[in-house]
């Protein structure tokens, strides 16, 4: 059965709280709109996503270094990147309702959405104001008292810091273009309408790529960005019918850009087709921005003399938005010999919070010691988790809900042999493996390569 026809936002919200993945901030006092914390499990999982995207930037490539710039940079900067006065959404204010709505998103003929509920006895007139521009930048101050020197913002993207570092990493790098400088960290923007779960929030992280390349290489570079960040989705467990890569076309591009291509995801739901990820030929606007407005020198000059200003491609995605896909492909639902149904994420076994869980069958007769022992070895390895509570099916449950691959089951006759029961998430198959091999068995499964079960029926 395909995911999209069991899954719903609504599940995947709800499994997320029931298993502490994910749930909303500051509860306690009622929570505030659109901002969530991470727990252990969904700590561990954006922690794996954004190793994996590391890993594809760095450790598979030689031709990229890793940068962490400053949240808060000079102000001048957003001016100079057209932030300042063209980061904007049209916005209007219900009279009626006293709710605020980009422009785009209600009809002025219609009733306000926040009306559209009500009993039709009720007032469901329109009212709104006219539009004006919404600025999605947060301002703040710096220093103790707030005056017009004092305003600074907290960025809406990472690049920005890429490119006025751009000239210090060439030198310190020893780099010539085509090279990249990457980057992940948390980003603000003051949305009008987040929404839809941890897709779109205030605050939340990108993992952004400025790939610097000579003018005439531009368009080669931008086709092989395209088609490798697609690729690393599908490597990691999405399956490629719930993939797109769509051009956008010519009205839909920003100014600076001369392509841009988004990767959707086909969330379940009304929400359809979306952007997981996009991929910009950017051109030399930044760097021209920024060197016209500092008066520094940004060209490249190479051996033989020739100067230029780099063109920028920029694949930049969303954490938050790449977890949640991943959440959502690995969903499934499988009646069981009980006629129960078991939850399960068929996660990929890089980005399981918890590769092996070690449970012993019963809390006594020296089975925790020996659980504890196995733990042991395979803690220096790769993430585990040790779990007595409850009986053995509960737990084999919990562990299939946060997406475990394996659990080791220590028994009677672990303690006669030292072998012990190793069940597999996916195909339930189980099969006895001796304590000291397991190690190498692990090492070896994470290290092959794996295709979503639910491309294999």
């Amino acid at each position: 059965m395909p995911t999209q026809d069991i899954v719903t936002l609504d599940k995947i919200v709800a499994l997320c709280k029931r298993r502490g993945l994910i749930f909303p901030a500051s509860e306690i006092y009622g929570g505030i709109a659109n901002t969530y914390d991470y727990g252990h499990y969904g700590v561990l999982l954006k922690r794996n996503v954004i190793d994996a995207w590391w890993d594809a930037m760095l450790q598979d490539r030689d031709d990229i270094v890793a940068l962490d710039s400053a949240i808060i940079q000079n102000p001048r900067t957003w001016e100079a990147s057209g932030h300042v006065g063209g980061f904007t959404d049209p916005l209007v204010d219900c009279r009626s309702c006293n709710q605020r709505f980009r422009a785009d998103h209600v009809n002025p003929d219609e009733i306000c959405p926040a009306k559209a509920t009500l009993p039709k006895d009720q007032d469901r007139r329109h009212d709104f104001t006219e539009a004006r521009e919404f600025n999605l930048m947060f301002e703040t101050t710096v220093g103790p008292v707030k005056d017009t020197g004092s305003t600074v913002y907290l960025r809406p993207e990472t690049a920005q810091g890429i490119f006025l570092d751009f000239k210090t990493v060439l030198t310190f790098a020893r780099r010539r273009p085509p090279f990249g400088i990457a980057q992940v960290g948390k980003s603000f923007r003051n949305e009008i309408t987040p929404g839809n779960f941890i897709f779109r929030t205030l605050e939340f992280e990108q993992m952004e790529m400025e790939f610097f390349v000579p003018p005439e290489q531009a368009p080669e570079w931008y086709d092989h960005w395209k088609a490798a960040r697609l690729q690393w989705y599908v490597d990691l467990g999405i399956r490629p019918d719930h993939l797109r890569l769509r051009d956008h076309d010519p009205d839909e591009l920003s100014h600076y850009s001369s392509g841009t291509a988004d990767v959707e995801y086909d969330y379940p739901g009304t929400m359809g087709w979306s952007e997981l990820e996009g991929i910009a030929n950017r051109g030399d606007f930044d760097l021209t921005a920024h060197a016209k407005a500092s008066g520094k020198d940004i060209e490249v000059v190479e051996p033989d003399g020739r100067r230029y200003v780099p063109h920028v491609i920029e694949p930049a995605a969303g954490v938050g938005r790449a977890l949640l896909s991943f959440l959502i492909d690995a969903y499934d639902e499988e009646q069981v010999a009980d006629g129960d149904v078991r939850t399960v994420l068929k996660l990929h076994p890089r980005l399981a919070p918890v590769k092996v869980a070690v449970l012993p069958l019963v809390k006594k007769d020296g089975q925790p010691d020996l659980a504890r022992e196995v733990q042991a070895k395979l803690k220096p390895l790769m993430q585990t988790e040790y779990d007595e509570g409850g009986s053995i099916g509960k737990r084999y449950r919990r562990q299939d809900e946060i997406g475990t691959p394996w659990c080791v089951t220590i028994d009677h006759e672990s303690l006669e042999n030292r072998t012990v029961t190793v069940r597999d998430r996916d195909s339930l198959a189980q099969e006895r493996v001796a304590i000291d091999d397991l190690p190498g068995l692990f090492a070896t499964r994470l290290a092959s390569p794996w295709t979503s079960p639910k491309l294999k029926g």
